[in-house]
């Protein structure tokens, strides 16, 4: 046996038992087969079992008790976070309410040269760079790296930043908000987000790329937000339109208000986070 490979059989097994609990295939409460038994069904070591049972434990996600088995813990954690495409401005001052938030870097520098075309930059214009988790009751579920025109930037300190929402932030400024570009995707963990989440390297985590423009059309903000997929979740209503031989899901237009109480104009292509 290639020993190289119990530590990646391991995850794989791992993997495969959170998706049966995540799922409720295996209910919260239940008794987990038994070493030997799992072992046999996975054509695995007794090794590997327990190697997989200890990532689940350190999770949280089952007891392992002495004499009496292995159980799957009933749920305690908080409910993730949905973001609700159909009304971002919202459910972003929602987000400043029921979160908190840990500043990790706050600078000013030269962006990447993708940052400074998203944003429409002129040449050798800076940006004010910032890295921050997010926390839901305590427990990390975002890692965020936000680039903004120094112009904007200079208007906010770093313990504004810490303690208000960027968009607040923004606002405050006298910065306009119009419409935003957002494209969402799947990444890895690397290390240094890895810890900040408290997951494993190379966890899978949801991406997520957004340019907020203002009406003059110049860019105000790039986001690139990486959420843990347990405790984060994107959310939209769709409806059938259009006419017979071309029908199709559409987003239902939002319902929610903005600040001043109109619905907000760019929601349907936009996501919560600042």
């Amino acid at each position: 046996m290639d020993a190289s490979l119990e530590p990646l059989k391991a995850r794989r097994l791992a993997l495969l038992l959170r998706e049966r609990i995540a799922s409720g295939e295996i209910a919260p409460g239940s008794r987990l087969a038994s070493e030997p038994a799992l072992a046999l069904e996975h054509g695995v070591s007794r090794v590997t079992v327990r190697r997989a049972l200890d990532s689940l434990a350190a999770d949280g996600l089952i007891d392992r008790r002495v004499g009496a088995g292995t159980f799957v813990r009933e749920a305690d954690a908080p409910k993730p976070i949905v973001a609700d495409f159909a009304n971002m401005l919202t459910h972003l001052v929602e987000m400043g309410r029921r979160t908190g938030v840990r500043l990790i870097s706050f600078a000013y520098a030269q962006p990447p040269e993708a940052v400074a075309q998203a944003l429409g930059l002129a040449a050798g214009e800076r940006t004010q760079r910032s890295v921050r988790v997010r926390l839901i009751d305590g427990q990390p579920f975002s890692y965020l790296t936000t680039h903004v025109p120094e112009r904007i930037g200079l208007t906010y300190s770093e313990s504004d930043l810490a303690s208000v929402p960027l968009l607040a932030l923004l606002e405050r400024s006298g910065a306009a908000v119009d419409r935003a570009s957002q494209t969402i995707s799947a990444t890895l963990a690397s290390p240094d987000v890895a810890e900040a989440l408290a997951l494993e390297i190379g966890s899978p985590l949801l991406s997520l790329t957004r340019v907020v423009f203002g009406p003059d059309g110049r860019g105000v903000e790039h986001l690139h937000a990486l959420y843990r997929p347990d405790r984060y979740s994107f959310q939209m209503e769709l409806h059938r339109a259009g006419a017979d031989g071309d029908r199709r899901w559409s987003p239902v237009p939002s319902r929610g208000a903005g600040r001043d109480g109109e619905a907000c104009p760019w929601a349907p292509s936009t996501v919560a986070e600042g």
